[in-house]
């Protein structure tokens, strides 16, 4: 049902985002205080919908881990790269070029289940592979992020005057 997949991502990111900027732009004080709670609830939403994923497949989760790691590790370094590459050439300064990484590294996982099991009766190795790739950008992207905010972007000077 095309109309009730378009439904679901409207209501999944759409109008939160929505929510979200309206609420940033009228009401900072507000964004200001939300931000950390609704950090701590999309990270445990998300997990929660991980852990009924590989709960519900945990047999497909072994039979198929030693082809899906690989798969899903190569596809991700190379949407890090891209997103990151991308940012360079076009002359982006080192904080934007590191969100973009981030960006397209971390690609919507939790969408991808939510879909996977309304419109495909959460087929074994859809929900697998989707599951995966959701704890997989959970570690590289905690370890990216740790990492990077170690070290300067360089534009630190500038943001400055900005």
């Amino acid at each position: 049902d095309p109309w009730g997949m378009l439904g679901i991502m409207l209501t999944l990111m759409i109008l939160p985002l929505i929510a979200g900027m309206s609420v940033a732009a009228f009401k900072p004080t507000w964004a200001e205080r939300l931000r950390g709670p609704f950090k701590i609830f999309s990270i445990v939403a998300f997990v929660t919908f991980i852990v009924v994923a590989m709960q519900k497949n945990f047999d497909f989760f072994w039979d198929y881990i030693s082809v899906v790691f690989f798969l899903v590790a190569i596809h991700n370094a190379m949407a890090f790269l891209l997103g990151y590459t991308t940012g360079l050439v076009a002359g982006l300064k080192g904080r934007d070029r590191r969100a973009l990484s981030v960006e397209v590294g971390i690609q919507n996982s939790g969408l991808g289940l939510i879909l996977i099991f309304n419109f495909f009766n959460g087929l074994g190795g859809m929900a697998i592979v989707a599951a995966w790739w959701g704890v997989w950008h959970i570690i590289v992207g905690l370890t990216l992020a740790s990492f990077w905010s170690q070290i300067p972007t360089g534009d630190e000077a500038s943001l400055a005057t900005e």
